[in-house]
């Protein structure tokens, strides 16, 4: 789809509303030409989740955790065991 926009005075477009919020890419090939394509940014501090160890490991103990219901009946021998 091609369409032709313009540029307002404070220099932005719109992409219009269905890419609101969005984070997009843009990418000067030449001067005056862009591509713009959506993407989604991963936090460096949370890229060793893409890794597939990591991915697996988060995987398996969220499916441990969906059949182990929580049990707090070792908490009063594990807080007199570190002094509290």
């Amino acid at each position: 789809m091609e369409c032709v926009k313009v540029v307002g005075s404070n220099g932005q477009i719109s992409l219009g509303k269905q890419y609101a919020g969005r984070q997009v890419l843009v990418e000067e090939t030449e001067p005056g030409v862009w591509l713009v394509r959506t993407a989604r940014v991963v936090p460096d501090n949370e890229r060793w989740l893409q890794h597939s160890e990591a991915s697996n490991d988060l995987r398996n103990a969220l499916a441990w955790a969906q059949n182990n219901a929580p049990d707090d009946s070792g908490v009063d021998d594990f807080m007199a065991q570190i002094g509290q």
